[in-house]
């Protein structure tokens, strides 16, 4: 099954949306941004960059925990992963991301 790309509007108007993989968990959310339109720019950001290690910044909470954020080529960030228990977890996720960020399915939440 294919991954999909979830938009949905937070209470104060402005859109979100989550990558999902094709077992419907979650592998990336968006920033919140102001229109409808925008969180379209960003989902095809997304598409465009998620096949591209270089887009992919491997990072570390304050707890230790590994997470990554994927980038545009302006290096803005265009999404954050969950929190991963190990490093090879986190690698799994961004492999995740590769594979389903492509993705032209949309729904609204």
């Amino acid at each position: 099954m294919a991954g999909k790309f979830e938009r949905k509007q937070a209470k104060d108007g402005q859109w979100m949306f989550n990558l999902k993989a094709g077992n419907s968990q979650v592998i990336l959310t968006s920033e919140l941004y102001t229109t409808k339109a925008a969180c379209d720019n960003g989902i095809a950001s997304v598409q465009k960059n998620s096949p591209l290690d270089e887009r992919y910044e491997r990072k570390e909470s304050k707890s230790g925990q590994p997470y990554f954020v994927l980038k545009a080529g302006n290096h803005q960030v265009i999404g954050k992963s969950e929190m991963y228990s190990s490093k090879s977890a986190m690698e799994n996720g961004i492999e995740s991301v590769k594979t389903n960020g492509p993705t032209t399915d949309i729904v609204d939440a």
